[in-house]
């Protein structure tokens, strides 16, 4: 399971115990519910991380939290708590159900292809190497995207590779047509024309293509 999967599940578990420190409190003003400060403050800490993490620090969900947390006139900290808790759990059920990734692959999807027709218009144009090198870049920022998805730590290209491969994210075959296209790209960034041809560049941003609609879409 996707470790930011278990983290929310850990997290989920431990609000239901600041739920259960709540207690009444005398005030000047009758009483009012608390929960425990230190056991609330160190959930509100971890889940808020959690969100930027997974979530994004541009996403509604992270936004969302930070305006919950905001304190009003005469809230304690149980009410504070009372208007996190939804937000993390809607987080928790679209991080879950898969709703964020679907969002960010149609983003990323988006940059691909204009990256990929940028690299397409470089070779129409006679300039091989920039193209094999521009689409280098976009298979190795999808390999990283993948990385994400399965909490592979980044890497050079052929470690994220290799690492991809041994988890099952894809076969081993693949795993070789992916070295080959890498191998194209170093060649291009450092000028060794020699090593490759048009149609090596040509065939290579299909491949990349082909792999990206496979594996992220």
């Amino acid at each position: 399971m996707n470790k930011h999967s278990e983290r929310f599940d850990e997290l989920s578990v431990e609000a239901e115990f600041v739920e259960s420190t709540k207690q009444y409190k005398p005030s000047e003003y009758g009483s009012y519910l608390s929960v425990n400060s230190e056991s609330f403050d160190e959930w509100r800490l971890k889940a808020k991380s959690l969100i930027s993490r997974a979530c994004g620090e541009d996403s509604e969900h992270l936004k969302a939290f930070s305006n919950a947390e905001g304190v009003q006139t005469f809230d304690s900290n149980y009410d504070i708590f009372k208007r996190l808790k939804p937000v993390f759990a809607a987080a928790r059920s679209d991080f879950q159900g898969g709703h964020l990734a679907s969002i960010r692959s149609l983003v990323q999807a988006e940059l691909f292809d204009s990256e990929l027709e940028q690299a397409q218009e470089l070779l129409s144009q006679g300039y091989t190497g920039p193209a094999a090198v521009v689409a280098g870049v976009v298979l190795e920022t999808g390999l990283r995207d993948l990385c994400d998805q399965q909490s592979i730590p980044h890497g050079k290209l052929d470690q994220m590779n290799a690492a991809l491969a041994k988890k099952g994210v894809y076969t081993k075959l693949q795993q070789k047509r992916i070295t080959a296209i890498a191998d194209i790209r170093n060649n291009a960034a450092h000028g060794k024309w020699s090593e490759f041809s048009e149609s090596d560049v040509a065939e290579m941003i299909k491949d990349v293509q082909r792999f990206l609609i496979e594996q992220l879409s």
